[in-house]
């Protein structure tokens, strides 16, 4: 139950990145105790590595189960629960973009859609429908282009990131002049 320097540094750092990306500094230790363990682990164990209580491990746990990056295994003549992570780091990429757009994005394209069916009665709310339509554009275009990027197979997805701003060239726009712009005005 006692951890490398590497591990429990993996650890302590995913716990407090945890607040950054929405969940507590626990979630955060259990995910990364688990993405570093070749075995799945079972709750009492995880208590007594990381020095926390069971019922924290508990609720933890089932909130890892709920973003899919967890999931629960059983060993033979053992009735104890078991945990792991997916092993897989471009699944775990593809299932924290789905479950993140799931959460956040697909709200807010609701809210803005919705926002959007009132008739506008001044020409503040005018403007303000005008603003609310360009951040709508926005998030439809990043999510249109997410859902089409989202089933290339780990390895393309891989090559098309190393690309990066060099993905110009391989579209032949490498000479066109950039164009800046901004929630829908060019400038």
């Amino acid at each position: 139950m006692s951890l490398s320097p590497q591990a429990e540094r993996f650890i302590l750092h995913f716990g407090e990145m945890g607040g950054r990306w929405g969940v507590n500094r626990t979630v955060g230790q259990i995910y990364a105790l688990l993405f570093l363990s070749a075995e799945p682990l079972h709750a009492e164990y995880i208590a007594d590595t990381l020095k926390i209580s069971r019922s924290n491990v508990s609720m933890s746990l089932r909130e890892l189960q709920s973003w899919r990056l967890v999931t629960m295994a059983h060993k033979v003549g053992d009735r104890r629960e078991y945990f792991e992570s997916l092993k897989d780091v471009w699944e775990i990429f593809h299932t924290l973009a789905e479950e993140k757009r799931k959460r956040e994005i697909d709200p807010t394209l609701s809210l803005l859609r919705t926002l959007l069916m009132d008739d506008p009665s001044s020409e503040a709310e005018r403007y303000e429908q005008q603003r609310i339509s360009a951040m709508l554009e926005l998030i439809e275009l990043t999510t249109g282009w997410f859902d089409e990027v989202h089933d290339l197979p780990p390895e393309t997805l891989q090559s098309l990131m190393k690309l990066g701003t060099r993905v110009q060239k391989v579209l032949g726009m490498a000479g066109m002049v950039r164009k800046r712009v901004s929630f829908g005005e060019e400038s």
